[in-house]
């Protein structure tokens, strides 16, 4: 991995409403949200530019909506971002302001992607920072999901999930690369 000019780091999702394992299930990853606040502390030291997403939900009763409990960011979301996104969808890039908008207004052609859930919201905002053209990096052990029922009823593990994230964006949208892995190559 060569080492990055002034990416930014786009912190999806990491919400109290992920720790509610009644409503979601299972997790993989218990590591996660030490790896994301790692590369917290690693940009800003740097003072390279900050991107927090937060979901706000419009599904009624869920626990990421505005105004519950849940949709607050977690602990390890500290300080203030350069660019707070809410979204209500899955990609980051449709939600408010416009983050494609902002990166290019900054000139920032390389983005870092962490949060939750792998499978959903950071790997839809993967796929579309690499159709848009940006050099993305996928810190996949500052991701984490949860089981899913498959389309036959069986569960599918989300450490299973995780794994195919990786796959499917390795190489076609993304760079996929651990939280020290990139840090080291930074020098």
């Amino acid at each position: 991995m060569t080492p990055l000019r002034n990416p930014a780091l786009i912190v999806v999702d990491v919400q109290r409403g992920f720790d509610d394992a009644g409503y979601w299930g299972p997790r993989d990853n218990p590591e996660c949200e030490a790896h994301v606040a790692e590369l917290l502390a690693f940009w800003r030291s740097r003072s390279w530019p900050v991107v927090f997403v937060r979901h706000d939900s419009t599904t009624p009763g869920s626990v990421l909506a505005p105004g519950a409990a849940g949709h607050a960011f977690k602990d390890v979301i500290t300080g203030e971002p350069d660019l707070l996104v809410r979204k209500s969808v899955n990609s980051s890039f449709h939600g408010t302001p416009d983050l494609d908008a902002w990166l290019r207004g900054a000139g920032i052609d390389e983005v870092v992607i962490c949060g939750i859930t792998t499978n959903h919201c950071c790997e839809t905002t993967a796929r579309l920072a690499g159709n848009l053209g940006y050099e993305t990096y996928f810190a996949i052990d500052a991701t984490h999901t949860f089981d899913r029922e498959g389309l036959e009823g069986t569960t599918i593990p989300a450490a299973t999930l995780s794994a195919i994230t990786a796959a499917n964006l390795h190489g076609e949208f993304a760079t996929v690369v651990g939280t020290r892995e990139l840090i080291a190559a930074q020098g």
